[in-house]
C-alpha cells in the first residue's frame, strides 16, 4: 500500500465533493443510488470507516508517550471516542438506501418517472 499523505486524503474529500456536485445536477436515480451505495455500505461505508478512523486516532493519542496524560488529553480522547460512536450509529443509512432502491425498483415497473409520482 502506498504511503498515505494529507494530499491523498484531500483527494478523497475532493472526490466526495465532486459526487455531491454531480448529485445536485439531478442524475438518473438509479445512477445516483449506484454512486452512493459504496459510501453507505453497512460494513465498509463512510460512517463505519470514519468511526474506525476516529477510534484509531484516539488510540494513537492515548498511547503516544510524548503526551502527558492530563485531564485535557483524556477529554480529547473521550471526545474522539464519542464521535466514533455517533458515526457508527449512522450505519443505519445503509437501510435507507435499501428502501430507496426498493422504491425505485417498484416504481420502475410502472410507467412514468418514479420520483415525479
Amino acid at each position: 500500500m502506498p504511503a498515505l499523505t494529507p494530499d491523498t486524503i484531500r483527494t478523497l474529500t475532493e472526490t466526495l465533493s465532486d459526487l455531491t456536485d454531480h448529485l445536485r445536477e439531478n442524475p438518473d436515480p438509479a445512477e445516483a443510488l449506484a454512486l452512493v451505495e459504496p459510501l453507505l455500505d453497512e460494513y465498509t461505508g463512510l460512517p463505519v470507516q470514519l468511526a474506525d478512523t476516529l477510534r484509531a486516532l484516539a488510540r494513537t493519542v492515548q498511547e503516544h508517550q510524548a503526551n502527558p496524560r492530563t485531564a485535557h488529553v483524556n477529554r480529547l480522547i473521550a471526545a474522539l471516542r464519542t464521535a466514533a460512536l455517533e458515526q457508527t450509529g449512522q450505519h443505519t443509512l445503509h437501510y435507507v438506501l435499501d428502501e430507496l432502491r426498493e422504491l425505485y425498483d417498484d416504481a420502475a415497473s410502472e410507467p412514468g418517472c418514479s420520483w415525479c409520482r
